[in-house]
């Protein structure tokens, strides 16, 4: 939670919403406390790729409709992905009215931007969440 940075309160991890008959789970769901919004974060552990704007903004739109109350401002996405074509996440996101980052947060209005942590912050976390797999997975196979 600290890596994230000052203001994040946890609410959940696979956070399930029913919408229209149909089950989503969100990935990381944050309420951040400065910026007074909720901040779904999506986890990806391959390159960017086009749909993941839209299944954001839908994740996004759900959120706000179901969760959001008065005083509340609107949500803010994070994909959080392994790598990213900067055209491709230009032009997938192009005409989104939802604050949506991918890796970099130059998308978002500059108070949000302020507030979240920083590219580089987040590729370390993913490195060492990668790593710490890897160590699980060798350690679980080494006592089989």
């Amino acid at each position: 939670m600290l890596e994230l940075g000052k203001g994040f309160a946890y609410i959940g991890n696979q956070y399930h919403l029913d919408f229209a008959g149909e089950d989503f789970y969100l990935d990381l769901l944050f309420y951040h406390t400065r910026l007074h919004c909720y901040v779904v974060v999506d986890l990806k552990m391959v390159p960017f790729e086009a749909e993941f704007g839209g299944k954001m903004n839908l994740y996004l739109s759900i959120v706000d409709k179901q969760l959001r109350t008065e005083g509340d401002n609107p949500s803010v996405g994070l994909i959080l992905c392994r790598g990213k074509n900067g055209l491709i996440v230009e032009y997938s996101l192009n005409g989104m009215d939802k604050p949506i980052a991918v890796s970099d947060y130059r998308l978002l209005p500059p108070a949000f931007a302020a507030a979240l942590p920083t590219p580089e912050d987040v590729e370390g976390t993913l490195d060492d969440l990668v790593a710490d797999d890897a160590e699980e997975v060798d350690t679980s196979d080494a006592e089989r």
